[in-house]
């Protein structure tokens, strides 16, 4: 800790000397949508953002959920601050070599308990403020894991994105019940009438893995997200087992790490990073 810390101290200091090395250089921006909250989300967005930064990407991970921020907690790092520069707010590194840039509303308030409760021009300010001033440096990909719905935090958010001109696309996820199925409808139509291109659907908590034989199990109904993707002539990108192992990693407070790489969970996810890469151009 140490070292890091004093690592940091360096880097802060050659940002207030040197700004314009901060100034942000995104290459492409993904936004991770669903229709419901429950769906897994921010677990998908920081693993596929490991996994891309595990390959030697520059990544940033930024969490628009103001309300329930948890992607600071996943990865271990919800007791980091970060720090004013002229360019903006720092984002705390983490990730393969400390070499994953995050930013999230988590790391503006004082405890994981504190609420946030605010009206939708306080929201969408915030959300302006976390596109427009976050001090990324140059990125291969910008992450975004956004709040369930589409509500002022997904309009804002998509109409600063398309202020930076580059590519962009969406992933979008489902879980196999009905009532999930049927709001991912609606997210769909919202990329579609915001221009935003989508990657591609993942169907998570597809079925439950046994830790000790390994068969999957389907609790849930089956084939429901792909049944979808097909009706709305979009990629249906696969299905994501529950795996205790994951499960259990998001509750504690041992930091998300890159899932094993003979794991069916991180077969599916380096899939679906590798989509990422080939559709956002």
């Amino acid at each position: 800790r140490p070292a890091q810390k004093f690592g940091r101290n360096v880097y802060l200091f050659l940002i207030t000397i040197f700004p314009t090395i901060m100034k942000s250089k995104i290459d492409k921006v993904l936004l991770v949508l669903s229709g419901k909250g429950g769906v897994g989300k921010s677990t998908i967005s920081t693993h596929v953002a490991l996994i891309l930064s595990s390959k030697g990407l520059k990544v940033g991970l930024l969490d628009l959920d103001l309300c329930g921020p948890s992607i600071p907690r996943m990865l271990g790092v919800e007791k980091e601050e970060v720090f004013q520069c002229p360019d903006g707010w720092v984002p705390v590194q983490c990730g393969p070599n400390n070499q994953m840039s995050v930013m999230s509303m988590g790391f503006l308030l004082n405890s994981r308990n504190d609420s946030v409760i605010w009206r939708g021009p306080k929201k969408s300010s915030m959300i302006k403020q976390l596109l427009e001033n976050v001090a990324w440096g140059n990125l291969d990909y910008l992450i975004i894991d956004t709040p369930p719905g589409t509500s002022d935090e997904h309009i804002v958010a998509v109409e600063e994105i398309k202020k930076l001109n580059i590519p962009k696309g969406a992933l979008i996820l489902t879980t196999p019940q009905a009532v999930s199925i049927n709001d991912v409808r609606r997210e769909i139509d919202f990329c579609r009438k915001g221009k935003i291109k989508i990657c591609g659907l993942v169907e998570n908590m597809s079925g439950f893995v046994c830790p000790n034989c390994n068969e999957c199990t389907n609790i849930f109904s089956s084939t429901g997200g792909k049944s979808l993707a097909e009706l709305c002539s979009i990629e249906f990108i696969g299905s994501v087992p529950i795996m205790p192992t994951i499960s259990e990693s998001g509750d504690s407070d041992n930091p998300s790490t890159i899932p094993p790489k003979d794991s069916e969970y991180y077969e599916i996810l380096n899939h679906v990073s590798n989509v990422i890469q080939a559709e956002i151009y």
